[in-house]
C-alpha cells in the first residue's frame, strides 16, 4: 500500500502530498498526516486518490457527524475542524493571488465564521427510483458518482428540511409519476419552506392528493415544475407567505423565487453584506454601481445608505424582480438588465461617472468588466467572489494594468464542511 505524508489542503479539500516527484491529491487526508492511500486515477504528473488508513493523525482531524460523510457528496471536509477548514480556504485563496494574479494583499482579513451546521437553506436534491436499495431514495450524489446517496438525514440542512427526507422518499413512492420525477429544490424562507418538484409528466388525481397532504402535514408549500426554471409555479397552497430573507441591519427583505439564485447561508450573507458595505463605504449623494446585482442584495443595502445606486444584471427576471425589492422596501435605487459577459456592453457602462463599484460575479468572473475601466474608473472596488481563481485573474488585471492597489482580501465561511471559497477584496486607486 503506497504512503505519504500530507502537506496542504488543495482547492477541492483532498490532501496533498508528493511521492517520487507525482503530486497525489488524496481525499479524507488532512495536512502533516502520514497516510496509506489507493490511487483510483493515475496520470503521467498527478495521481487521484482515496485515503485508507491514517497512520499518525492530525491534531485538527475530528470526527465526522454525519453518517453519511465520505459516501454523500455534499460535503468534503467534515473531518477537519471547522478552524482548519477556513484556514485551508484562506490559504487557497492567497496561493490564487500569489500564482494566478501575481498580486498579494497589503493586508488579510479576519476570516467569516458562522454556524457550521443547519446552514443550508438552498438545495437540490435528486429523486430516483432503485429497487435494489429498496424504492425511492432522496438526496446528493454520491462523490464522484450519479447515483444518489442513500441518505435518511443530512446536518447542513435546516433541521425541519432534513427531517423531510424519510418522508419524501415515501412521498415520491408513492406517486404514479414515481420514475418521472427527478427532482426537488429545496427553498427557505423567513415565512416559509418551498419544495419545487420537478415533474416530467402531468400528476394523476391521486398524486394532487399526495402532494396536498404532504403540505398539510408538513406545513410546506409545493411548487411543480414541468420544464425550464422559469416554468416554476406555487401549486399547493396558493395563500402561503412569501418567500424572502432578512437584512435586518439595514432594514431590508429581499423577496425572491424558490428557483432564483439566492447565497445558501442567509446568517453568513448578513455578514457579508455587512462586511462589504464597510469596505465600501457608500456616502450620501455618491454614485454608485453594483455589477451582477441579482436581486439586490448589495444594491438595497447601499441605497439606505443615501448613494445613488444602480444595479446591473443579466436575467431580465431578476431585474424585474430587484426593482419591485426596491419598491416594497421603500428604497431609491435603479435597475437595468445587461450582459456583463460582453465587452462592448461593458464599454457602454457609466464606469466613469461612478465614485465606487461593487463586483459579485458568478464563477465565471467579470473579466470584461474590468477590462473595461479606464483612466477616470471608480476610486474604490468592492469585489465578493466565488472562485478564487477568476478573482485572482481578474485582480492582475486591476493591479498590473488598471492603476489599482489590493488593499485587502478574506474568505467567508459561506460553505463550511465544503471546499467551496467565497471571499471578497477590496481595491483603490
Amino acid at each position: 500500500m503506497p504512503y505519504a505524508v500530507v502537506e496542504s489542503l488543495d482547492r477541492e479539500g483532498r490532501g496533498v502530498a508528493h511521492v517520487d516527484g507525482k503530486a497525489v491529491f488524496i481525499e479524507g487526508a488532512l495536512p502533516g498526516e502520514h497516510v496509506e492511500y489507493e490511487s483510483y486515477r493515475r496520470k503521467p504528473t498527478y495521481e487521484l486518490a482515496q485515503v485508507v488508513t491514517v497512520l499518525r493523525e492530525s491534531a485538527g482531524r475530528v470526527r465526522p457527524r454525519c453518517p453519511h460523510f465520505g459516501v454523500c457528496g455534499g460535503c468534503a471536509m467534515q473531518h477537519a475542524e471547522p478552524r482548519m477548514q477556513v484556514a485551508a480556504k484562506q490559504r487557497v485563496l492567497e496561493d490564487a493571488f500569489e500564482h494566478i494574479g501575481k498580486v498579494r494583499p497589503e493586508r488579510m482579513l479576519s476570516p467569516v465564521y458562522g454556524q457550521p451546521w443547519g446552514y443550508r437553506h438552498r438545495a437540490r436534491l435528486s429523486a430516483r427510483l432503485v429497487p435494489k436499495k429498496g424504492g425511492v431514495l432522496v438526496g446528493f450524489h454520491e462523490r464522484r458518482s450519479s447515483y444518489v446517496a442513500d441518505m435518511h438525514d443530512c446536518f447542513v440542512l435546516p433541521p425541519h428540511v432534513a427531517a423531510l427526507i424519510d418522508p419524501l422518499r415515501e412521498l415520491v413512492g408513492r406517486l404514479t409519476i414515481v420514475d418521472r420525477m427527478p427532482q426537488i429544490e429545496v427553498s427557505v424562507g423567513e415565512a416559509v419552506t418551498v419544495l419545487v418538484f420537478r415533474i416530467l409528466e402531468p400528476l394523476a388525481p391521486e398524486d394532487e392528493d399526495l402532494l396536498k397532504a404532504f403540505a398539510d402535514r408538513h406545513g410546506v408549500q409545493i411548487w411543480l415544475q414541468p420544464k425550464g426554471p422559469d416554468s416554476a409555479a406555487p401549486y399547493y397552497p396558493l395563500d402561503a407567505a412569501p418567500l424572502y430573507y432578512a437584512l435586518p441591519e439595514f432594514g431590508v427583505r429581499i423577496h425572491f423565487l424558490p428557483t432564483d439564485f439566492t447565497q445558501v447561508n442567509h446568517a453568513i450573507n448578513t455578514v457579508l453584506v455587512r462586511r462589504a458595505l464597510r469596505l465600501l463605504d457608500p456616502q450620501p449623494g455618491e454614485r454608485v454601481l453594483d455589477l451582477f446585482c441579482g436581486l439586490g442584495n448589495f444594491t438595497l443595502p447601499i441605497a439606505t445608505s443615501g448613494a445613488a445606486v444602480t444595479g446591473y444584471e443579466g436575467n431580465p427576471g431578476l431585474v424585474a424582480r430587484a426593482q419591485r425589492n426596491a419598491e416594497l422596501n421603500g428604497l431609491r435605487a435603479r435597475f437595468e438588465a445587461a450582459n456583463l459577459f460582453e465587452e462592448t456592453t461593458c464599454r457602454r457602462l457609466p464606469l466613469a461617472a461612478a465614485d465606487k463599484l461593487l463586483i459579485d460575479p458568478p464563477r465565471e468572473g467579470a473579466i470584461e468588466v474590468v477590462k473595461a475601466l479606464g483612466d477616470d474608473a471608480p476610486r474604490r472596488i468592492v469585489y465578493v467572489s466565488c472562485d478564487p481563481a477568476t478573482l485572482a485573474r481578474d485582480a492582475a488585471v486591476l493591479v498590473h494594468t488598471k492603476g489599482y492597489a489590493l488593499k485587502a482580501a478574506g474568505v467567508v465561511n459561506m460553505f463550511p464542511h465544503t471546499a467551496h471559497v467565497e471571499s471578497i477584496a477590496l481595491f483603490e486607486r
